[in-house]
């Protein structure tokens, strides 16, 4: 592709530093996230011709169709590493491979409130009141630093919750002289705290004297010649440094969702093509996520001029709809919707006096044109876009006619060949894929798609998060379902007494305290609510 002046202005200002860069195609979609130690060097080669005939296939797609690219710099190649893998779940560019799936980086957990606490792994942070550290970018290095933590302070290695002295006999950590042991009594829980907040300081960064102590036998091992040892100390002394290196946390990704370069201009071909009286200054999507049946739930995301207004977007908990049923669903959401706006905007027709009596009366609301919501940020939208073909459109306008809101202009665009629906009209209407109306439309609608699907997924994550019993040792699927069947869940088995645990089959008066004990060492957190 030729290097326009744009391009090469925005090369001119790429620093030297790490960081992670995204592509963007003519409709300013992101196509490839990528990381680089050095910025300016990987980016400059995307538009260098003299290294055309040595790009494959794929990467002389992936150039042609770059009209833009941003970039965010960041402290350490690390850290490149964690916001890539980010980005790359965010936006799902077509052209990236890995971080795809919705595997997480490593996290190093400890919770203080355990009897005995031990550091353990995991990829989930959730809010049980117990310390984590991480993302680390190389799990490595972490499980190698790990170890070196426990061997220095003399940590706990082993897996029990709450190992007691007839464990002893089959403990090697405590004979080796690696552990201190307090499960028999060498020490006492306080001064073994003592410990494991030592190696909390290790891994927050205060490590300089060991790294210190480590280069000192590094430098010692090659002088005496033995360069097997100095090389296994290099590589530990790398790994602490990785580990306990700071990284940001990326909890919100810098960069906003992709626009149209000419979103106006959108919106009148739309406008056109539809047959509607003006450009729609306001589009609300609609669609349905759900993993056969369960977890089913609604997103409503709202454009303004053709931009997304992320203050407007809502969710919806499927309610009244049992299997997988996306036409009820769909009809579900918009019923939902549709009626608190007519349910508010009556409130606010009474409070407005006699001078709105003839549109309540008509049972319509004047569609708005201006940024500016009623007071409870809800308004009639210019078009409604429905996810789906022909089924999931005649639901949805058999609700709106129930409503009174058969006036409302409203679409559906079917996925595999982006086609649009429309009321009363047999034949699809197919544009092609380059049309600037349907490109608007599928920015809704893949909005819209994000916004149901992250949901679900964030709903599915609390039940699976939700099952804190998979941390409590010797519990297993059979014994964990046997508790649920018989308390519903992890709240109710929290209020049960010792007493009451121990009836449950597989359960003894010992394993119950212990049970007992494990819940409540671990916060509870606040149950889910939905907002519509």
């Amino acid at each position: 592709m030729p290097v326009t002046d744009h391009i090469r202005s925005k090369l001119s200002e790429v620093p030297h530093r790490p960081g992670v860069y995204l592509h963007k195609d003519r409709f300013g979609t992101v196509i490839y996230v990528g990381k680089a130690s050095d910025l300016r060097r990987r980016v400059s080669q995307y538009f260098q011709n003299s290294r055309r005939m040595g790009w494959d296939l794929k990467f002389n797609a992936l150039v042609e169709a770059i009209h833009d690219f941003d970039w965010h710099s960041v402290k350490s190649d690390a850290e490149a590493v964690l916001l890539e893998g980010k980005l790359i779940k965010e936006f799902h560019p077509r052209y990236n491979v890995s971080f795809r799936d919705d595997k997480r980086f490593l996290l190093l957990k400890v919770n203080l409130n355990d009897p005995i606490p031990r550091f353990t792994l995991t990829r989930l942070r959730i809010d049980d009141g117990a310390r984590y550290f991480g993302p680390f970018a190389s799990g490595g290095a972490l499980r190698r630093t790990l170890n070196l933590v426990r061997h220095k302070f003399n940590l706990r290695g082993c897996r029990p919750l709450n190992p007691d002295a007839s464990d002893y006999k089959h403990c090697l950590y405590a004979h080796m002289k690696v552990c201190t042991a307090p499960c028999i009594g060498n020490v006492t829980r306080e001064q073994y705290l003592m410990q494991v907040n030592a190696g909390c300081d290790f891994l927050d960064g205060q490590c300089d004297e060991m790294s210190t102590e480590l280069e000192a036998q590094m430098k010692k091992a090659a002088a005496a010649l033995d360069f097997e040892q100095a090389a296994q100390l290099r590589d530990l002394l790398k790994d602490i440094q990785s580990t306990t290196q700071k990284t940001e946390k990326f909890e919100r990704v810098p960069y906003k969702l992709p626009i149209a370069l000419n979103p106006e201009s959108d919106l009148r071909e739309l406008a056109r093509v539809l047959g509607l009286a003006q450009p729609p200054a306001r589009i609300e999507g609609f669609d349905i996520s759900n993993i056969s049946g369960t977890f089913a739930v609604a997103s409503l995301v709202s454009f303004w001029h053709g931009r997304p207004e992320r203050a407007n977007y809502r969710r919806f908990k499927i309610k009244t709809v049992t299997g997988q049923d996306d036409f009820a669903c769909m009809a579900e959401a918009v019923q939902r919707r549709y009626s608190r706006v007519l349910r508010v905007a009556g409130v606010a027709g009474e409070k407005a006096g006699e001078r709105d009596s003839e549109n309540s009366s008509a049972g319509e609301i004047p569609l708005s044109h201006s940024p500016t919501l009623s007071p409870a940020n809800l308004t009639l939208p210019d078009l409604i876009l429905i996810d789906g073909g022909r089924g999931q459109l005649n639901a949805a306008c058999a609700e709106l006619a129930t409503l009174g809101l058969g006036h409302l202009a409203i679409v559906g665009l079917a996925k595999e060949f982006e086609e649009i629906y429309r009321p009363g009209e047999s034949v699809p209407l197919r544009l092609g894929l380059d049309h600037p109306a349907v490109k608007l439309l599928q920015r809704v609608r893949d909005e819209s798609h994000r916004v149901a699907n992250s949901y679900n997924a964030q709903l599915r994550l609390r039940k699976i998060s939700e099952s804190i019993l998979d941390e409590f040792p010797g519990v297993g699927d059979v014994r964990k379902q046997v508790l649920l069947k018989k308390f519903g869940s992890i709240h109710r088995l929290r209020l049960a007494t010792v007493e009451q645990i121990a009836e449950v089959p597989g359960f003894g008066g010992k394993t119950a305290q212990e049970l007992k004990a494990f819940l409540e060492t671990r916060t509870e957190r606040p149950a889910a609510t939905s907002t519509a």
